[in-house]
């Protein structure tokens, strides 16, 4: 079949999103992944969505609101986001949790995460949520996936007209799929591609690359080339927590500096507020000239993190013998290669602030976001985690409304083309909020499935 309602290219969070919308709508939808498996990147995060006044927070006694959700997106991400982006979000979100728990998902923990003022990363299994919306786009029998099938240039009459298709590729030959309703773009980032690195990040240079296997911007390149408009591109930055020697894919990253660790260079010195977005932590960590720093905690923080949501748990890093431990702090400076007074000195400094409730060295007021409550790194045994910055993700892309039409240079809407998830800008600017990357790609690929779905009705 060479026509169908929507066209999706890219199979992860974005991507299944769109074609589900789609066809609960009554399109026939065609969703294809360049790689053999779907996934994408949302299969190597940390599982975490932001909602705001659930049910699961009512629970727990979390007060909650989308207008508090909207305050902090707009802290955190700062004056050049766009405000529909955010609006649309925070408006919708609550609906996005009751549909996909609606179609099974599940979860579990609560976590406080950055740039959150309240617990409200939500935890789940995101290859089981990936699975899961797959069998349910699946079971419509007008939806076709393909995978080893990759999106190579968006069709139209001319300049200026409509986007009619897109050209595929699949088993080294190429074939035009007609979208009645027009193309998503659910390609995610580029952080595979040292060609688009160079363009417009060069000062990550020094950072993990991981991500999704296929994400060399596709997407980018094909809206490009129509005159599509990007946001964001400035505002590249690495996460930091990730593993400095097994940072497996960005699966080994770890948080704990968010329940009371504190971060240190390799001069055993304190360089940042521990509470901030750990993507300004990570241009931080990249400032300090070494590829390593370290997550410093003791027993108590330890014990407290114990159970808590995957990117926050400690065990797990233990068991795999990925974390340093040891009796005493000179012990554990010997172990990290760390000058043992210089890191007495250091947690002797902060502990002093902790008790006292202010951290006079770098204005730290909280555990994260200005939320928490310092604790004293003082029970032993102490642990370290060797921590690196990993460009797990781009965070930066497409000009999109709230629509989520891909609008070009001229600030018009290139009708016909949609794009939702990572491949989008706009959304996140400075810096980013837990939770939000899997939370807009679902979000705003419903929007666009349900967008194309519509347009296809009316033609």
């Amino acid at each position: 079949m060479t026509e169908f309602d929507v066209v999706v290219i890219g199979g992860g969070l974005a991507g299944h999103c769109a074609a589900l919308e789609a066809a609960e709508r009554g399109a026939s939808v065609l969703l294809v992944e360049k790689c053999a498996e779907v996934g994408g990147s949302t299969v190597l995060s940390g599982g975490c969505m932001a909602f705001a006044d659930t049910p699961l927070q009512r629970q727990l006694g979390i007060h909650d609101s989308p207008a508090m959700l909207l305050e902090d997106l707009r802290a955190v991400g700062g004056l050049n986001v766009q405000i529909d982006l955010h609006e649309a979000y925070a408006d919708g979100q609550r609906d996005l949790f009751s549909w996909l728990t609606s179609h099974g998902l599940q979860f579990s923990e609560i976590e406080q995460s950055a740039g959150q003022s309240v617990a409200r990363s939500h935890a789940t299994d995101p290859g089981l949520m990936i699975a899961t919306l797959n069998e349910k786009a699946r079971a419509y029998p007008d939806v076709e996936i393909r995978t080893n099938a990759t999106g190579v240039k968006l069709l139209r009459a001319g300049d200026e007209l409509p986007v009619t298709g897109v050209t595929i590729e699949e088993s080294g030959s190429l074939y035009d799929v007609t979208a009645k309703g027009g193309v998503v773009l659910t390609t995610g980032g580029f952080t595979r591609s040292e060609d688009f690195m160079q363009k417009f990040a060069p000062k990550q240079h020094r950072t993990l690359r991981v991500g999704g296997a296929g994400n060399f911007g596709d997407g980018l390149r094909m809206a490009w080339k129509l005159g599509a408009d990007f946001k964001d591109m400035g505002q590249i930055k690495g996460t930091f927590g990730a593993h400095a020697e097994f940072c497996n894919n960005g699966q080994e990253l770890l948080l704990i500096f968010y329940r009371g660790a504190i971060i240190v260079n390799q001069a055993a010195k304190r360089f940042v507020d521990e509470s901030l977005s750990y993507k300004l932590i990570g241009d931080a960590a990249l400032a300090q000239g070494g590829d390593r720093t370290w997550q410093i905690f003791d027993d108590r923080i330890f014990r407290e993190a114990v159970g808590a949501a995957r990117l926050f748990d400690p065990v797990p890093a233990l068991n795999r013998k990925l974390l340093h431990k040891a009796a005493s702090l000179d012990m554990l400076a010997e172990q990290c290669g760390l000058d043992a007074s210089q890191l007495r000195e250091t947690v002797s400094r902060y502990n002093q602030d902790a008790m006292a409730g202010k951290d006079h060295e770098f204005g730290r007021d909280g555990l994260c976001h200005h939320a928490g409550k310092l604790v004293p790194i003082d029970s032993p045994p102490y642990y370290a985690y060797p921590s690196a910055v990993a460009l797990v993700a781009t965070y930066c892309g497409l000009a999109v409304d709230a629509k989520a039409n891909v609008i070009d240079v001229y600030e018009e809407p290139i009708e016909g083309l949609y794009a939702a998830g990572e491949v989008m800008g706009g959304f996140h600017g400075e810096a980013y909020m837990t939770g939000t990357s899997l939370g807009k790609a679902a979000l705003f690929g419903r929007v666009a499935g349900r967008e194309a779905a519509m347009r296809a009705k009316r033609n």
